[in-house]
């Protein structure tokens, strides 16, 4: 492969990671042509785009980001094929899918944070992604303010009835 080349891929790699939040370093070297066709579909299917890269040119790129990704390096060995999506747990959830182990998890960045190992998948299905936590303090939030309404709300109308009973009784 000629040096211009390679800058090509490098910065296409470097593009596909800015645009994307979050990626996974998958292992595949286990799987046929059949399984990983199958693959591609389902994440096709589910959002994420799948590109198998070649070590050197991926650690390039991620050398060349403003984010130190020096925790990944370490996993870069072998057949690595890289999971690109918005969604930070739907890799992991389409992973988990598969019971055997293949594809493998080598490692991700997801939601700002490193996660190295095959043992993260879990811990990677159940993260939240920012808009997801932001919901959750929103809506507790919330649920007092609108407890204090309910029960005003209620007692304005309790007193209004006391007050109206009284008036009508006769002296």
């Amino acid at each position: 492969m000629r040096k211009e080349d390679k800058g090509v891929i490098i910065s296409q790699l470097a593009d596909t990671i800015k645009q994307y939040g979050h990626f996974y370093l998958i292992d595949t070297t286990a799987m046929d042509a059949a399984k990983t066709s199958e693959l591609r579909r389902k994440c096709f299917k589910a959002g994420i785009k799948l590109v198998v890269v070649k070590n050197s040119l991926l650690h390039k790129a991620l050398m060349g980001m403003d984010v130190d990704y020096s925790p990944l390096f370490d996993s870069l060995k072998g057949t690595t094929s890289v999971m690109f999506c918005e969604t930070a747990n739907a890799p992991a959830k389409l992973l988990k899918e598969y019971k055997d182990g293949v594809p493998a998890l080598k490692a991700a960045y997801a939601e700002e944070g490193f996660y190295v190992g095959a043992d993260q998948l879990e811990a990677l299905a159940t993260i939240k992604s920012k808009n997801e936590v932001i919901a959750d303090i929103v809506a507790l939030l919330q649920s007092p303010a609108k407890n204090v309404i309910s029960a005003l709300q209620s007692g304005g109308n309790t007193i209004h009835g006391v007050l109206k009973t009284l008036g009508e009784r006769a002296e």
